[in-house]
């Protein structure tokens, strides 16, 4: 079967006079998988409809209650997940190993996290006085749900990604409307069996497929009152655009070029084991995945010596296999990106220095693992977001020098340092501009429910997971209530008068004036017009 036969179906226009379908393909194998209808515009808006009429009903039972819920999910995805693992990998093309410990295992680990702590998250926080004269004005944060979250989620985890957007959006109060990507629709409709376990009441959780190019603006246009998108940049700038038109909050994670820094301290092992894992897993299909690596001169040969030896012994085949290290990429088009990046670095006069082995009788989109050396940041490959299972080496003379590689990007969204001096590192750490900076890692916050993931630059806006990402399916409201008792009004208040201005210049005189005299003075202004509080008609 030729590539072209096997890419990834893209539904064809909504007007068509026939039913539309998308159609799913293991893009390992070609073989068809499933087809599902494609919703209407009709559908998206029926959906919001029908989750704000029961909005309130689902943000009013208990906590304990939705976390009911949420745990029969959990339940659910325990006892179904070699089946998910499959499904995972069929649709995508990842291998099996890398569908369980990096979506699934990380699924089960949010409901739990997210279980736990949903109540401290949501809790009342009461503020201090900010002033000994407003002692008497009692404030408190509160958080209440947006109402409606719409989630657009990608191909490259379509389980992971949207999962903990899901459970969060929930857990808050929200309802949800949830959109998979049209290439992985066979995962989307696992996670949405994943979520239908929790038994929740209609219309709550909304499934709708329906093809990325419309989908922002079928969300926007139906009135959702947040929503979470992970994608391509110039689709985000698109939607946020699209979002100013109703002030339509936003949360995007729009990819990275993400750095990693060997020190000359590094233990090299880990580093280029790290790297490798980080840099080819999923087949580079990770938008918080190293795609650059600078490694100091002095231990530059090494380190490509032992990457070297861990990119030759990767292994590359059908994901469904258990002894299958690196899967197929998931589309035609964007295998077609990773081959004119790797293009234009060959041209620009960078060099092959190793790449894993590809069995040519393999039919799918498998691209061999490289490592490209003599690289420099006039090239594609270093500047954009190949994502693929491509990364350049270059080495750097000063960390100052790494510095300033790591952080020649649009892009910030992870990077990673490699060093033994965890203590040098974190100062390194505070200089990178990025949302996610691991030390002797990479990648693997994303799968940390407790750590926000979120990029600088042009690697959106806003955060997901953690406190702060619970916090994102919120809005904040200032509840102030005065426990002064008698009090008919503020000082303050009308009528005005000359007694009124010079209460209000003796509070600034009370507290700041430079010396006694000018502080009784204050005082005495303050306390003249302060008995008016208690008069109704003074």
């Amino acid at each position: 079967m030729t590539a072209k036969s096997m890419m990834k179906s893209t539904p064809p226009s909504l007007s068509a006079k026939k039913p539309v379908k998308t159609q799913c393909y293991n893009p390992a194998t070609g073989q068809k998988l499933v087809e599902y209808p494609v919703n209407s515009i009709n559908d998206v808006n029926e959906a919001v409809r029908r989750a704000k009429t029961v909005q309130q009903q689902w943000a009013g039972i208990s906590l304990k209650k939705r976390i009911s819920h949420m745990r029969k999910i959990r339940a659910y995805i325990t006892e179904n997940l070699d089946t998910l693992a499959e499904q995972i990998s069929s649709d995508n093309g990842k291998t099996v190993t890398d569908a369980l410990l990096t979506e699934l295992v990380s699924a089960t680990m949010a409901v739990s996290y997210y279980c736990n702590n949903a109540a401290n998250f949501l809790e009342d926080r009461k503020l201090s006085p900010g002033n000994v004269l407003f002692v008497n004005k009692r404030s408190r944060i509160i958080r209440v749900p947006f109402g409606v979250v719409g989630i657009i989620s990608p191909w490259n985890y379509p389980f992971a990604i949207p999962f903990s957007e899901i459970i969060m959006a929930l857990l808050a109060g929200n309802c949800v409307v949830y959109k998979a990507a049209s290439e992985t629709q066979l995962v989307g409709h696992a996670l949405k069996k994943c979520i239908e376990e929790a038994e929740l009441p209609e219309g709550v959780f909304n499934y709708i497929n329906i093809p990325g190019s419309i989908a922002g603006d079928a969300f926007l246009e139906a009135g959702i009152d947040k929503l979470f998108f992970t994608g391509s940049v110039p689709i985000g700038k698109y939607l946020m655009r699209k979002a100013a038109e109703t002030l339509t909050p936003v949360s995007l994670e729009l990819g990275g070029n993400d750095p990693a820094i060997v020190f000359d301290d590094a233990d090299l092992i880990r580093a280029a084991t790290g790297i490798t894992w980080a840099g080819f897993q999923n087949c580079g299909q990770s938008c918080g995945g190293v795609e650059r690596v600078y490694v100091h001169k002095s231990v530059y040969s090494e380190f490509l010596s032992i990457l070297k030896r861990e990119i030759e012994s990767l292994r590359i085949g059908i994901g469904t296999a258990f002894d299958t290290d690196i899967g197929s990429m998931t589309t035609e088009r964007q295998m077609k990106t990773v081959q004119e990046h790797i293009s234009d670095a060959l041209k620009k006069g960078a060099s092959i220095f190793v790449q894993s082995f590809v069995d040519p009788k393999l039919k799918g989109f498998f691209l061999p693992c490289t490592v490209l050396t003599d690289v420099n940041h006039d090239m594609i490959v270093m500047r954009e977001e190949t994502f693929g299972p491509v990364i350049g080496v270059m080495p750097y003379e000063t960390i100052e020098e790494a510095i300033e590689y790591a952080n020649d990007s649009r892009l910030g969204l992870t990077a990673s340092l490699w060093s033994k001096n965890a203590k040098r590192a974190i100062t390194i750490a505070r200089k990178i501009k990025a949302g996610a900076i691991t030390i002797n890692d990479h990648l693997v916050s994303h799968g940390m429910a407790e750590t926000p993931w979120g990029g600088f630059k042009e690697s959106g806006i806003g955060r997901t997971h953690g406190d702060i990402g619970f916090a994102e399916m919120t809005e904040p409201v200032v509840v102030m209530n005065d426990v002064m008792p008698l009090v008919k009004k503020n000082f303050w208040w009308h009528p005005f008068s000359k007694t009124v201005y010079n209460g209000g210049k003796g509070v600034v005189y009370l507290l700041y004036g430079k010396n006694l005299f000018k502080r009784l003075t204050g005082m005495f202004y303050l306390m003249k017009a302060f008995p008016r509080t208690f008069l109704a008609n003074k």
